[in-house]
């Protein structure tokens, strides 16, 4: 029996996992987004009327077992799922691959639970070039049932699985990775900046800090990438990696810890998103402190 898969939001990373999905064989993929650019862009994909469809709106999911979203905030998925869950049948399940709000995941859950839907939290780690190679890296929050249902769309998507747990525990986890990666970025950005002004080589800058304790993420793939050639294109919004140290923080201040370092990197991510127009990349952190504090002369 064909399996038919619902997909939710064409953005960056949503593009190339539908594109993985189409050419699974015997996967019958059906796609929604509000842009009417990304519904035409798809008709010229190898797959189209083949594997993939196009949903005109959310009632032409209702015959799918697996519905996805991969929406860019809480916000938007909170609606957009509310409106979906009477459309889908009991059995069906729901997976929220974006980064939520723990809190509102496990909300929406608790709603789809009463329908006899089950709920994952899928959040994904990895660029947009391995969403293209389906080298995705997938944390799962879930019963141990709805997410062996998935697995077989999951592996086409991504390369490692992780059960994080109970739902909500995978978008939790993501906040906080996503916390520790902008704290060395933001590190890297203040470090780079220090280094130019001195006058040192950044390109061997960067190999210093790449064999040497400095090293993490982001010196490893955004520093000789994307911020010496002083192109800014990592493939990840700004906008996005402030959002998810917001929900970091957030999660701090539910636990009551006291995390100075946590609420200092949110707040100048915040600051950051608000000196740069909407949909720059993560990596203009490095302009920003270039610009918060002009070089003396």
């Amino acid at each position: 029996m064909t399996l038919t898969v619902g997909f939710i939001g064409l953005g960056m990373m949503g593009q190339p996992m539908v594109d993985n999905l189409s050419r699974v064989e015997g996967l019958k993929v059906l796609v929604h987004d509000s842009s009417a650019e990304r519904r035409d862009a798809l008709q010229s994909w190898p797959a189209w009327g083949q594997g993939l469809h196009w949903a005109a709106d959310l009632q032409d999911l209702s015959a799918c077992q697996i519905v996805i979203t991969m929406l860019p905030n809480s916000g938007i998925t909170d609606e957009v799922v509310t409106r979906l869950l009477p459309w889908l049948q009991p059995g069906a399940v729901l997976v929220d691959m974006g980064s939520s709000n723990p809190s509102n995941t496990e909300a929406l859950a608790a709603q789809a639970a009463q329908r006899g839907i089950d709920f994952v939290d899928a959040p994904v780690s990895g660029s947009v070039a391995k969403a293209r190679t389906g080298e995705l890296s997938i944390l799962q929050g879930g019963s141990d049932q709805a997410i062996e249902r998935i697995e077989p769309v999951m592996r086409r998507m991504g390369s490692k699985l992780i059960h994080t747990g109970p739902v909500g525990s995978a978008h939790a986890m993501k906040a906080l990775n996503n916390y520790v990666y902008a704290a060395g970025l933001l590190a890297m950005a203040e470090a780079t900046t220090i280094a130019a002004r001195l006058e040192l080589d950044l390109t061997v800058f960067a190999s210093v800090l790449n064999a040497s304790s400095g090293r993490n993420v982001a010196t490893e793939t955004k520093l000789t990438q994307f911020v010496i050639p002083r192109t800014f294109n990592g493939g990840f919004q700004m906008q996005l990696q402030a959002k998810d140290i917001a929900t970091a923080h957030t999660l701090g201040q539910r636990t009551g810890t006291d995390a100075p370092q946590l609420a200092l990197c949110e707040g100048l991510w915040k600051e950051a998103t608000q000196a740069f127009a909407p949909g720059v990349d993560n990596t203009a952190i490095v302009q920003f402190i270039e610009n918060r504090s002009p070089a003396k002369t």
